[in-house]
Parts: C-alpha cells; structure tokens; sequence
C-alpha cells in the first residue's frame, strides 16, 4: 500500500510544497517518502534494497553526492554496471543492452517533478528510460527539494537550462564530448502499484 511519510513541522512553506507532491505521486500508484536530508534519503534507499539483490542505477549527481553509487558498486549486491563494463560493446552490445534493461532495483533521479506528480527524465543515451518506464522490477528514485516546478513544460526547461548545461561540461571534461537533450520521458502514473518508489528530500541534492 503506498503512503507518504508525515514531513516535519519545520520550513512550513516547503513542507506544504512537498506534502502536496507526495500526495499527488500516491494517488497515482507512486509510493511517496519524504525526509529531510540527504544522509536520510540514502538510508530510506538502502533499507528498500535487500543485501544481495541485483542492481542497476542510472549515471546521477544525486547518488553521487549522496555516497550511494560507491555503496550499490560493493560486494554488499549484485551490480550489474560493472558486468557489462568489462564486456565488449563492439561483440557484445546486445547482450549489453539486455543487462541493462531490466534489473531487479533500478536507482537514479529525475530532473525535475512537478507539484502535481509528473516526474520529467531527460537522456541522451537513453539507458536509464527503460527501466523507469517499465523494464525494471522496482525502481527507486531519490528527488531533492529544488527539483520541483509548477508543471510539465517548466521541468523541461530547467532541463535544459539547469541540468544539461551540467552534464554537458562535466562530460567534456572527463570524455571530451559534451551530450544533448535526445530523449524525453514524462512519468504521470505507475500501473502497478508497488514498483516505484519516490524519496522527496526537503534539502537540495543533486543538480
């Protein structure tokens, strides 16, 4: 059964912001839970996540700053991005693709999600869509407070305004090549309910 965790009585403004998103994303099938911090965040992310189990994450400033990508990349589960890293994409890239797909958990972030719900992912690549949208056995996405927008069309612009310029010197820094905005999802609503959970962060975290 979805629910939203009951936010605490400080920041009023932004609890209010906050209660009204979670409370969106449960009437459409999205578990909601809110916490204050980042460290908290990270523990309500693990404690959904059994020891053991396989899992996937989407390439994120969020999980990142959060320590989560080094803790999922331990011996602690069954990762699945170093198995297709030490594979061939040139003989191997459907195989590749397959891994990737549709793991058992599947972490990451959005970058943006509106007060009514809708969750806005943009990629280039578009590996992580998949498994947001569908593919993935349970998904578990961590969302700091300055990601949330009035609607659709302004979760996009600060896409493309906010996150893309971000991504795109970080990835001509470390690779040389920049990215582009290629593909879009918009997550309304999850038809089974269960399969998504979403961590709203009162604090900022992430880009």
């Amino acid at each position: 059964m979805t629910s939203a965790i009951e936010i605490p009585d400080s920041n009023i403004d932004g609890a209010d912001t906050l209660a009204r998103v979670a409370a969106a994303l449960v009437a459409h099938n999205i578990e909601a839970i809110v916490v204050d911090t980042a460290g908290e965040a990270r523990e309500q992310a693990l404690a959904l996540v059994p020891e053991g189990a396989e899992v996937h994450w989407a390439k994120s400033r969020t999980l990142d700053d959060m320590g989560l990508t080094e803790i999922l990349g331990s011996d602690r589960y069954d990762a699945v991005r170093p198995k297709y890293m030490a594979m061939d994409r040139q003989t191997q890239g459907r195989e590749i693709a397959k891994i990737m797909a549709a793991p058992d958990y599947m972490l990451g972030s959005v970058q943006a999600i509106t007060e009514a719900g809708e969750m806005i992912v943009v990629s280039y690549a578009g590996s992580q869509i998949g498994p947001y949208a569908g593919s993935a056995g349970r998904v578990i996405l961590i969302v700091g407070g300055q990601k949330i927008v009035p609607d659709v069309e302004a979760g996009i612009r600060r896409a493309r305004e906010v996150v893309m310029p971000y991504e795109d010197a970080r990835l001509r820094e470390q690779l040389g090549v920049g990215t582009k905005l290629a593909k879009l999802l918009v997550m309304y609503e999850e038809p089974r309910p269960g399969r998504v959970t979403v961590i709203l962060v009162r604090e900022p975290v992430g880009v």
